[in-house]
């Protein structure tokens, strides 16, 4: 994957945690995706498609998504309160709408959130993007950011638009 669209990713990562989570964040170098890791307790899934296809997923263990998600709506929020799933799932809205702002020359579109919630679960994706995870770090925990993203076409070109390869739950 393209330096061009992994950096939009970063960039929306610290915006987003930092000034709606008022969560300093630190950022570890992005890797490809080996194997089925990571495996997570709450997953907030969000995909792509238009001149590019395939998903972005936020993974947390229960107690990082509960300080997150606590730090994000200034109340405290467990795995079993209500708005849990909707905190983390609009906490990548946020990440993913952020880093398509940036895609210069690309039309995409983006996904209603998605949240799975359960231990040690994976969320397998298309073999057809490859995937990149970005390790971060806060202060109310650690995550990993999981993304897939393939190109339908060029940017400039005027090949017809791709269809979602993104996660499959």
């Amino acid at each position: 994957m393209d330096v061009r669209y992994i950096n939009p990713f970063v960039s929306s990562i610290k915006n987003t945690f930092e000034t709606m989570c008022m969560l300093r964040v630190s950022v570890g170098k992005p890797e490809l995706k080996s194997g089925k890791e990571p495996l997570s307790d709450v997953s907030a899934v969000i995909g792509f498609s238009g001149d590019a296809a395939g998903s972005v997923v936020l993974h947390f263990d229960f107690e990082a998504a509960s300080k997150i998600a606590s730090s994000f709506a200034q109340i405290e929020i467990t795995p079993d309160h209500d708005d849990f799933a909707d905190a983390l799932g609009e906490l990548a809205n946020m990440i993913a709408g952020g880093a398509k702002s940036q895609f210069e020359g690309l039309s995409i579109s983006i996904s209603l959130p998605n949240v799975i919630v359960g231990p040690d679960h994976n969320v397998s994706a298309s073999k057809n993007a490859p995937r990149i995870i970005i390790p971060c770090n806060t202060n109310a925990g650690t995550l990993q950011v999981e993304i897939g993203m393939v190109l339908a076409k060029k940017v400039g070109d005027s090949a017809s638009k791709a269809v979602a390869v993104g996660a499959n739950t």
